[in-house]
This record gives structure tokens, C-alpha cells and sequence, in this order.
């Protein structure tokens, strides 16, 4: 149901498309929803695609609005915070950037408390995202469901009670599409080396991957029981597994997203940094 809400978003890059995509003229009417970005092409793309208007520095559209969503790096959000801190009131800020800790970016917008830290990922794209969400104190109820209709325009959400778990969420779903592209890539060269052309490499792998998700989504059995039912002892299954466990691949890729969430808190404490 689209709303009056008024958006602004700092950053016109693809996640800030995503969600303006989701958004137009379904939560909020083209016309409400406002881009800064110094890109000149990209305000141009998102104004022709979405009806969005568009500056290329934070002005006066950005201070009347109710949400603020920041979509720029994580390097440079302490220097947007600066430009975007004396435009704010009461307005509600989505940061969508990796490792910017909630009590670092609201000292860095002078006190402001109505933050909400996310981490959606690149499925949000084609609509089908998913995104952890943590809501510091000075977030008031009605903006708790804002920013879940915003994020939930793309995909799915889930919500933290703890905000330094957006780290591991940042591990497992934030960086997780990068792991399904590198275990597709795995499946696409050895069906190459086997015989299959690259486009039918690609189509069995990636159907493949789309095809166990939406199985393991829709079944209320845990994946474990799903993979156990696909594993013949002593069948072409099992000895690709076996083969896997003994190359420790599970315990590789485990110990891969201990490294991802570990490195969010680092950027944490360097962007956080006096």
C-alpha cells in the first residue's frame, strides 16, 4: 500500500537502486522519493526509470524528509554523517554499510538516536533479498515499521536484539551471495572439464542452486535430513561428499565466515576510530 512517506537517499549506487525499485510507486510515489549522489549518470538513470528527483549534495528535499537511507561505503559514511548532521530532526536513518557501528554513526550525526543499522544483500536486486536489521533505543515504533516496510519492499527481514550481531548476519547473508557465485563457478568449470558446453554448465548449476533452495525453503525438514535423502551410501553422491569432507570444504567454508564476520567488527573499530 503506498504511503506519503518521504525517502531520501544518500548513494544512488546498486543497493540504493534496489531499493528505490521496490519502493517506487509501491510503498511511496516516485515524486517522494529524493537521491544525492554525485554521479551525474546515475541520478539520471533512477530519475528515467523511477520518477525520483535527484541533487548532487544534501539539501533541503533531504531535511524535509521522514526517512534518511545512507547507502554510500563504509569509508564514507563519518564524512556523509558530517555533511547530512545539521540537516537533521526527527527524520528516522537506515545505514545499509558494513561495520559502521549505531553509537559511532549517531555521535557522528551529532546525538541523532533514530537509527536503524541493516544489512540486506544483493538478491534484493530482483526483489528477493533479505536483510538484519537492529534498531538503536531512540527508534520509536512507528519507525521500527518503516524501516521493515522500506527493507521488506526487496525481500525479507530479520531483526536483531543485539546490535553486534550484524556481523555474523553480515557473514552469513550479507556476503553469503559471493559464497553460492564461487561454489557455482566450482560446478560450472567442472562440467566444462567433464564435457558439457559453458551454457549448459551454467544453466544445470545454477537451476541446480535455485531449485535446492526453494525445496529446502519449502520444506519444513532441517537441510541435513534433505541432503541425507539425495545420499546414497556407496552412490555418485556420496563420493562427491566424501570427497568434499575430505578436502574439509564444510570446515573451510565455516572458518571463511568466522574471517567475514570478524572483519566487520575490524571495520568497526577503524572507521570508529576518533
Amino acid at each position: 500500500m503506498q504511503t506519503e512517506m518521504k525517502i531520501s537517499f544518500i548513494g544512488g549506487g546498486n543497493m540504493a537502486a534496489a531499493l528505490i525499485g521496490g519502493l517506487a510507486g509501491r510503498l511511496a510515489a516516485g515524486a517522494n522519493i529524493h537521491v544525492v549522489d554525485i554521479n551525474a549518470d546515475a541520478l539520471a538513470r533512477l530519475a528515467q526509470r523511477f520518477g525520483v528527483s535527484s541533487a548532487h549534495a544534501i539539501d533541503a528535499q533531504v531535511a524535509a524528509s521522514d526517512v534518511i537511507v545512507l547507502a554510500v561505503k563504509p569509508q564514507q559514511m563519518r564524512e556523509v554523517a558530517a555533511q547530512l548532521a545539521p540537516h537533521l530532526g526527527k527524520q528516522l536513518v537506515l545505514s545499509i554499510a558494513a561495520g559502521i557501528r549505531g553509537a559511532d554513526l549517531s555521535r557522528w550525526l551529532g546525538g541523532h538516536g533514530a537509527i536503524v543499522r541493516t544489512m540486506p544483500n544483493t538478491p534484493a536486486l530482483v526483489g528477493r533479498g533479505i536483510t538484519g536489521m537492529a534498531a538503536l533505543p531512540g527508534v520509536s515504533s512507528e519507525q521500527r515499521n518503516a524501516a521493515d516496510a522500506i527493507l521488506k519492499a526487496v525481500g525479507d527481514t530479520v531483526w536483531l536484539d543485539d546490535e553486534t550481531l550484524i556481523d555474523p548476519v553480515t557473514a552469513v547473508s550479507g556476503s553469503g551471495p559471493a559464497y553460492v557465485f564461487y561454489f557455482i563457478e566450482a560446478m560450472q568449470q567442472a562440467a566444462s572439464e567433464m564435457g558439457l558446453s559453458a551454457e549448459q554448465g551454467r544453466r544445470l548449476a545454477i537451476a541446480t542452486f535455485t531449485g535446492a533452495a526453494e525445496l529446502a525453503a519449502q520444506s519444513d525438514e532441517p537441510v541435513s535430513v534433505l541432503r541425507e535423502r539425495v545420499t546414497s551410501k556407496g552412490g555418485t553422491t556420496y563420493a562427491a561428499l566424501t570427497s568434499m569432507d575430505a578436502s574439509g570444504v564444510k570446515e573451510a567454508i565455516v572458518k571463511a565466515m568466522h574471517a567475514a564476520a570478524a572483519r566487520g567488527r575490524e571495520l568497526g573499530e577503524e572507521f570508529g576510530k576518533d
